[in-house]
């Protein structure tokens, strides 16, 4: 199941399970949309995926599969090059 991460990787703006803009990779790796859009060019610096917009859990559904409260951040998420 999608983990719903919490912020985005790169800047750490919060990304509620709710919002639009949510981006993932394949690995789940979660961006905000200015991040994945304006810096990373819609690829994870990660694994250098695809990064497309997260889909929005039904509320019965977060009810019951609530999202993570793990946050991931990497402020040099820019400098770093997927291998």
């Amino acid at each position: 199941m999608l983990e719903l991460k919490p912020n985005c990787e790169c800047c750490d703006r919060d990304l509620p399970p709710d919002t639009r803009a949510a981006m993932i990779c394949t690995f789940e790796c979660t961006f905000c949309s200015d991040c994945a859009t304006d810096r990373l060019g819609g690829i994870c610096p990660n694994c250098s995926g695809e990064l497309v917009r997260r889909p929005i859990r039904p509320p019965g559904a977060l009810a019951r599969h609530p999202a993570s409260t793990n946050r991931v951040f990497n402020p040099d998420c820019l400098s770093e090059q997927a291998g």
